[in-house]
């Protein structure tokens, strides 16, 4: 994005790690030029990390779903804390048995030392409490069963006020070089404060913030909607989320897509829950400047949905940008929007894409055909996310 100072992150990895708070941060940093290395303690570069999705289900406690895995790009051994601006630990069970090996926690004791910033999340705090970097009064927020080990941290307990559920939790702590969250329904704003501490300033070409429309349902892909829209929110731009069947905060069911090896297709996997933010019959196409329709298997219900297939007619009309990831394309295609377009594509859309009146491009990233912004899968998401925040007219220099 044309940043003048490269900047550079370590992100703490193991087993069982938040999927959603470790890819977020991940994929938003590198789509802004942001260096990241992923790294687990007795793991190399090329060893993968099981990733978990960690959300409420009806029971009273939160539930852990296996989703799939994430590749690390360097080797534990291998890192010098200086070389980096930050270390970003997303939350999940790893954090207990890392908390307890002296090599980790001597690496984030000297990011302290050092000044650097540490963001953590949910129940990652316990790597500050290991480390000893919430002595003297350090403000911090976590998962509330984490209060009573901060406290006796010596950290300061802060909670957001007037909160009645962790979904209603927007805000994280920043102090000095520690910040903290709940979990991953604050990561919009969490990212906006990475983004900010690392000396990124957001930029709009626009008067007016951006305002995108993202058009989902049930199995519509996890990190193809939970990824842009947080990255969207911590820009600052105006999102929802709308499906034709349900109502303002009610939930809709995603999945994760895991390649197994000797598979042909990855399998399907349970994600997070997804909650719409606006109920349908209140949008108004002068309200957006784009439409998102993230993958999954949600596109199928749509494209079946008169109402659905209507409103993306009316936002064609009005020529507004549109922005699809994998079968996303398909609810584009029957409205006509891909005619005479250039489209990121795999193997598997390839013949819609053609059916429709398109050119499927098989690359990784993203393809830009004037205000239509595709990516062929959710792996591509940070060259998704450039391209879509050019569209919008939003940078991040750093």
């Amino acid at each position: 994005m044309g940043s003048l100072v490269q900047k550079s992150a370590l992100l703490l990895c193991g087993d069982y790690m938040e999927a959603y708070e470790t890819l977020v941060p991940l994929y938003i940093l590198q789509s802004f030029g942001v260096s990241v290395h992923c790294v687990s303690p007795n793991r190399n570069s090329g060893d993968r990390c099981v990733m978990a999705a960690h959300d409420f289900t009806g029971l009273e406690l939160y539930t852990e779903l296996v989703v799939d895995q994430l590749t690390l790009t360097a080797s534990f051994d291998d890192v010098t804390p200086d070389n980096y601006d930050a270390i970003i630990i997303p939350g999940g069970r790893f954090t207990e048995i890392l908390s307890a090996d002296e090599r980790c926690v001597d690496l984030v004791a000297r990011f302290a030392e050092l000044k650097k910033l540490i963001f953590t999340s949910c129940h990652s705090q316990v790597m500050l409490m290991a480390a000893g970097a919430l002595a003297g009064g350090v403000k911090c927020t976590a998962f509330e069963s984490m209060k009573p080990l901060i406290e006796f941290s010596g950290g300061e307990w802060w909670q957001q006020p007037g909160i009645q559920n962790m979904f209603e939790i927007t805000d994280c702590v920043k102090d000095g070089n520690v910040v903290s969250m709940v979990g991953w329904p604050t990561l919009g704003h969490g990212v906006r404060v990475l983004l900010e501490s690392l000396g990124g300033q957001v930029s709009s070409l626009k008067e007016n913030q951006a305002s995108v429309l993202f058009l989902i349902g049930d199995y519509v892909e996890d990190y193809g909607i939970n990824v842009p829209f947080r990255a969207l929110q911590a820009l600052g731009c105006k999102v929802d989320a709308v499906t034709p069947n349900k109502k303002k905060g009610e939930m809709c069911a995603t999945l994760v897509y895991d390649l197994e090896e000797a598979r042909q297709l990855p399998a399907e996997k349970r994600g997070h829950n997804f909650l719409v933010t606006a109920c349908w019959d209140d949008v108004c196409v002068d309200d957006y400047d784009c439409v998102v329709v993230p993958g999954g298997r949600s596109p199928e219900l749509l494209v079946m949905n008169p109402k659905a297939v209507a409103l993306v007619k009316k936002f064609d009309e009005k020529d507004k940008v549109f922005a699809a990831i994998g079968q996303g394309k398909l609810l584009l295609a029957a409205t006509g929007v891909l005619k005479g377009k250039r489209c990121a594509s795999g193997k598997g859309m390839k013949v819609m894409v053609k059916v429709a009146g398109g050119e499927a491009v098989v690359s990784k990233g993203c393809v830009t055909d004037g205000k239509l912004v595709t990516a062929a899968s959710a792996s591509d998401l940070p060259a998704f996310l450039s391209g879509l925040s050019t569209a919008l007219g939003v940078s991040v220099m750093f």
